[in-house]
């Protein structure tokens, strides 16, 4: 383990020099360079994401919290102390509504006889709990002809109480983002990943490769004409299996523990022929050093998936941001 180590560090200290020539300008990019994270709901609630690093991060999005069938939410014991915790650490909060598996009654909820007291609930979560705004993530059937009401609605109710809203929206569903619903986010997160996975066992391979990034941030800011201020580049803290030998799903965190010297790497491929794809510290570098030059931002799902010291993918992104060489 302790010679991995070295070896680790030498490989991750020539990669950060091979960027000095940027560093200069990655140090006053960062001054306004986001960092979101998020964080599952449950972690909040049970106290556990009161450990994160707030210094590594500008904002936090918690996933998810979702309204019942009515539009109405939960009481969240635990969400006003993590909230105060953050602000005292400089970092804004979020709640991420929807999701990759949202209630379908959302469809419903978004329709014109229920939206307005969507938004009002929406409203009174965010005040009520101090948060900094709502993160609209919405996919598939979910962005159906009511998401531009909606969105906009919802931007002008926030932003008459100081507000934020924010989204987070996927390339494969680039047609059914209206241009008039995408002009009133703060910003945006790019979800550029899961472009495979357990639900396509037949197209084995990387989900989310850097030339996957790179054609998310030239749609959205080059056709969609999205300022590059309010796009972050979303990557990936875990990483999917296919074949024998290996997890379907698997978070980075557990990727290190599993497979020696992965960080290095972008896949792990064990006896039984089965191959984990993720991405490793040197796409990272690629992709936040995209992010610096294109974007406005970096998005991370999710921050309990990272691995620690050394091997934590947050810590190089933050170190990458602003301009330090890991020793």
């Amino acid at each position: 383990m302790e010679n991995r180590t070295k070896v680790a560090a030498i490989i991750l200290l020539l990669i950060t020099m091979c960027h000095l020539c940027g560093n200069a300008q990655a140090q006053v990019t960062s001054l306004k360079f986001r960092i979101v994270g998020y964080v599952r709901e449950a972690d909040v609630e049970s106290g556990k994401a009161a450990t994160l690093d707030f210094s590594k991060v500008t904002h936090i999005n918690i996933a998810f919290i979702n309204p019942d069938a009515l539009g109405n939410f939960s009481a969240l014991p635990g969400l006003v102390a993590f909230t105060n915790l953050a602000h005292k650490n400089d970092v804004r909060v979020l709640a991420s509504l929807g999701g990759g598996l949202a209630p379908v009654y959302y469809s419903l909820l978004l329709s014109d006889n229920y939206r307005n007291d969507l938004i009002e609930n929406i409203v009174k979560l965010v005040v009520d709990y101090h948060l900094d705004g709502a993160d609209i993530d919405l996919e598939g059937e979910r962005v159906d002809s009511n998401y531009e009401l909606f969105v906009t609605g919802l931007s002008v109710a926030l932003k008459r109480q100081g507000k934020m809203l924010t989204a987070a929206i996927a390339t494969v569903y680039k047609q059914q983002y209206p241009d008039k619903a995408l002009e009133v986010f703060d910003f945006v997160n790019i979800m550029s990943y899961d472009k495979t996975g357990p639900w396509r066992p037949s197209d084995p391979g990387q989900h989310s490769p850097y030339e996957m990034a790179v054609s998310d941030v030239d749609y959205w800011t080059n056709v969609r004409r999205i300022a590059k201020e309010k796009i972050s580049l979303g990557v990936p803290f875990y990483g999917y299996g296919f074949g024998p030998g290996v997890p379907q799903e698997i978070s980075y965190k557990s990727i290190i523990d599993k497979y020696p010297i992965a960080e290095l790497a972008d896949s792990a491929r064990v006896a039984e022929g089965g191959t984990v794809y993720y991405n490793g510290i040197p796409t990272i570098d690629k992709k936040v050093h995209l992010a610096l030059a294109k974007a406005g931002g970096i998005m991370i799902w999710q921050l309990f998936q990272d691995a620690k010291g050394n091997y934590s993918l947050l810590n190089y992104i933050y170190d990458a941001v602003n301009g330090v060489i890991k020793q």
